[in-house]
This record gives structure tokens, C-alpha cells and sequence, in this order.
């Protein structure tokens, strides 16, 4: 496989593009996980779901074939969320494979795996890769798939039909191309929200829910203006990751939205990557607030052995690690990134309270972070840029005057620096496209506003000058 070094394992899942998920790569890569990761299964069947990518029937096909291929039963569960089939798979101790990009560009697709436990482990992948090169060549006979199984989505909406008093809010959906987009209407609705449906598209649209364009935010906010909603909300192609804004048409961070479900559920414990807010710690809300690298397998290896514990990322999709009672029933544990639940229990949490949503946000300490990224930045330079900026303070200081003297710098995922003032800048190159991407946080949104702006300022003039050096 080595003449296609742009497939590989990123921060959740294999990536790359599109056209270089042929046959025998994905044989080869199926061929690996099924061996490697997949022993504990309660049965030889394989779950198997897409989003609604242009290349993803295709993929999935060969997905298919490659799981035939290796002695495993192939089950369709068509264009499902990522979440949906996980909770699916993970009841029946059965492997899943789900074809998705994410929120990456449309050219672009991936296979996230879950092993009969759960999420792939960071642990796996190196045996994977192994394995797979072992495999390079074999390819399954391409099969059109079965019928798809419409019990991965009645079972998902099954998993919402506790706990959540939604009646008389006025919801809108940003449908775009998000393959849960018909799911959450019918579960909004199901809890009482009044929704109006807009921007639906049948040509995907990658939309990513750190750095959402203007265009869209300007249609979510006519929405709002024009139909008095309460909240617009969304997510992202494969439902991982929610988007929701406010009453005001302001965004509320993934962060914010992970801490209030967490609250809403009576956690103990959450477990959340290095960039999200730092108003977790200031609020008193938890007992204990556990951070690890950015990406889902982290979160979930920290949170294994924690009780009445959630974690959550700073793109707002929330892991559940434990069973929570809540007043009509029990939500089970699922221990992968779901944007219905944040959605559900922050309106029904505002609900309950009669408040609107920007003021249950307001609730957390102020704390403000927000991402950018600059796109086209191959890992190469980006990794070099990110180990320079924590190596050298005249690298620092010839970027940006105010960084020469960090109070903290952290390299355990990217180069994040901490400042005297209480500003946080963190650069990461990103494990599942060729970006870099940019969090800031300060104590208030004009202050992470400028930061953020000039930040991508320095960004952009840093790797137009290609010839500069590290």
C-alpha cells in the first residue's frame, strides 16, 4: 500500500481520498481489522452503514465484498448515523463499519471501525496497518448490497424516547446533507418541538461544526429572524458532531453543549480533550474533569474506568460511559460521539428551566474558545510549524510579537501555549485532512474574536511564504 501513502489512520478512523479507497486498499484494511480487532464477536456478521457522500455506495460495496471475502456476513444498514450504528452494533457485540468522511472536504471519504466492545482504540491501529500490508492485492467480488435494514434507525429512536420534554419550542433544522437529518426531525418532533426544516441539499456539503462558513450561518440565522425559532440545530455529514445556535443566532460552542448534557445527565466525571474550554474547571459542575489528546479513542480509553462518566470533545459530540436514570427511563451507555443527545438534553434542559438557551450557556464561567483552521497544509509542514512554534521563542516571536514568553507550553497534542493574561492559542495538524488548525480561548468573545482573526492573519502570510524557514 505504499503507493497510496494518503490513506490512514487519523484521529478517528481512516481517511483520505475518495478515489484512493479502491478494492484491494479497503480488502486490505478490512481484511486487518476483522483479524485483528474483532475476536471477541458474538457472532461472524458485520454492520455496515454509509453517509451521503457521492463515494460512499461505492465504498461501501466494496466494503461488503471485502468482509465476504474474509469469511464475515455482510448487513447492510444503508444511510444511517455513525452513532446509530455503533448502538446497534455494540448491543449485539458485532463489529461495525461505517463509510464516512465526517465533516472533511466532499472529495474525500474514510471507514471508522468499531470493534464488538466499541470504538477502534488507538492501540489497534499499528497492528492494523500491519496486518494490512500483509493483504495488499486482495480485493472481494463487488456485490450489489442488500436491502438495507431499517432496525438500526427504530432502535436508535428507541434509545431517545426517554426523558426529554421538548413541547411548544420552536426548532429549526439545518438539514443540508446530514444523513440523520429525517431521524432528528422525528425525534424532535416526537418530544414536542414545533420544527421547521430548511436547506436540505442532495449534493453533499461538508460542513464542520469548529468552523461552520458564513453562508450557512447566514441562513440559519434568517431562519431564526423570520420564524421566531427558539434554536437552529444541525450536524454534521455523518451525525457525530451537533450544531446548535441559539435564540440569538449565536453558535454555542461543542464544549459548552458537552458540559451542560453532562449536567443534565448528573455526571461525576467527564473526560474531554485538550481544547475545550477551561470553564469546565472553573464551574464546580463535576468532580472530576479528566483531559486527554484530541480525538473520540482517547476520550473513550480515559473514560473506561470511570464511573457515572461522560466525555465529550470540543466539536460537541458526547460519549456516554455509563447508564444515566433519568425520570422516564434509563439511557444506556454508548461510548462514541452522538450529536442527537447534546441536542435533546440542552432544549429540554432550557425547557425545563424557562430559559432561553443563550442564558443556560451563560451559566458556565466565562470562557470562550473558538477554531479555524488554514486548508491545503500538508502534514509535513504543518508538524514542522507546530514543533517550532514550541521549540524556539525567536520562531514565536518572528510569528507573533505577544507569544515570545508563554506562562505554559503543552506538547501533548499539537503546541499549545497558555499567557499571563489567561489566553490559550493551540496549533494542531489535523489527523484527518491536509489543515492546520487554530483554537483559541480567552474570557470573553470580542477578545477570542481578534485573537482568532489575527491569528489566521500570521497563518496565512506564514505558509504563503513557502521559501520561509523553520
Amino acid at each position: 500500500m505504499s503507493d497510496l501513502p494518503e490513506i490512514g489512520f487519523g484521529t478517528s478512523g481512516l481517511r483520505g481520498p475518495a478515489e484512493g479507497f479502491r478494492p484491494e486498499i479497503v480488502a486490505a484494511y478490512v481484511t486487518a481489522f476483522l483479524e485483528v480487532a474483532c475476536k471477541g464477536a458474538a457472532s461472524n456478521a458485520v454492520l455496515i452503514g454509509a453517509d451521503l457522500r457521492a463515494s460512499s455506495p461505492a465504498i461501501a460495496a466494496m466494503v461488503a465484498a471485502a468482509v465476504s471475502a474474509a469469511g464475515w456476513e455482510p448487513r447492510n444498514a444503508g444511510a444511517v448515523p455513525t452513532p446509530a450504528l455503533a448502538h446497534f452494533a455494540l448491543e449485539r457485540r458485532m463489529p461495525a463499519i461505517m463509510v464516512t468522511g465526517s465533516h472533511i472536504p466532499p472529495d474525500y471519504n474514510g471507514l471508522k471501525f468499531y470493534r464488538p466492545d466499541g470504538e477502534l482504540l488507538k492501540s489497534d491501529e499499528k497492528p492494523i496497518r500491519e496486518a494490512a500490508s500483509r493483504y495488499t492485492g486482495r480485493e472481494g467480488r463487488i456485490r450489489s448490497p442488500s436491502t438495507p435494514s431499517k432496525a438500526v434507525i427504530e432502535e436508535y429512536k428507541q434509545r431517545y424516547r426517554v426523558g426529554f420534554d421538548l413541547e411548544g419550542l420552536r426548532v429549526g433544522i439545518f438539514e443540508h446533507s446530514a444523513v440523520g437529518r429525517d431521524i432528528l426531525a422525528e425525534i424532535l418532533a416526537a418530544h414536542g418541538a414545533r420544527c421547521h426544516r430548511f436547506g436540505r441539499s442532495e449534493t453533499f456539503i461538508a460542513i464542520d461544526t469548529e468552523a461552520v462558513g458564513e453562508e450557512h450561518f447566514r441562513l440559519m440565522k434568517q431562519a431564526i429572524s423570520e420564524h421566531g425559532l427558539d434554536a437552529v440545530v444541525s450536524s454534521d455529514g455523518d451525525g457525530d458532531r451537533p450544531l446548535v445556535l441559539d435564540e440569538t443566532g449565536s453558535q454555542i460552542n461543542g464544549d459548552v453543549l458537552g458540559a451542560l448534557t453532562a449536567r443534565a445527565l448528573g455526571a461525576a466525571c467527564v473526560v474531554t480533550p485538550l481544547n475545550s474550554t477551561g470553564a469546565l474547571e472553573k464551574s464546580g459542575w463535576f468532580s472530576k474533569v479528566l483531559r486527554t489528546r484530541i480525538g473520540s479513542p482517547y476520550v473513550v480509553e480515559a473514560m473506561a474506568t470511570e464511573a457515572h462518566v461522560v466525555g465529550f470533545e470540543a466539536n460537541g459530540g458526547v460519549l456516554v460511559g455509563s447508564d444515566f436514570d433519568l425520570p422516564s427511563g434509563t439511557l444506556g451507555r454508548l461510548p462514541t460521539r452522538d450529536a442527537m443527545l447534546p441536542i435533546l438534553a440542552v432544549l429540554a434542559a432550557a425547557k425545563e428551566r424557562a430559559k432561553p438557551l443563550s442564558a443556560l450557556a451563560a451559566e458556565l464561567p466565562p470562557r470562550v474558545m473558538k477554531a479555524s483552521r488554514i486548508k491545503e497544509i500538508a502534514p509535513e509542514r504543518g508538524n514542522a510549524f507546530v514543533a517550532e512554534m514550541a521549540r524556539s521563542a525567536a520562531f514565536r516571536t518572528a510569528f507573533y510579537a505577544p507569544f515570545k514568553e508563554p506562562v505554559l507550553i503543552d506538547t501533548r497534542d499539537g503546541t499549545r501555549l497558555s499567557f499571563a493574561d489567561g489566553s490559550v492559542v493551540h496549533f494542531r495538524q489535523s489527523g484527518n485532512a491536509p489543515e492546520l488548525r487554530c483554537y483559541v480561548e480567552t474570557d470573553t468573545l470580542p477578545a477570542t474574536d481578534r485573537l482568532l482573526q489575527a491569528m489566521m492573519r500570521c497563518l496565512i502570510v506564514h505558509f504563503e511564504q513557502s521559501d520561509r524557514p523553520l
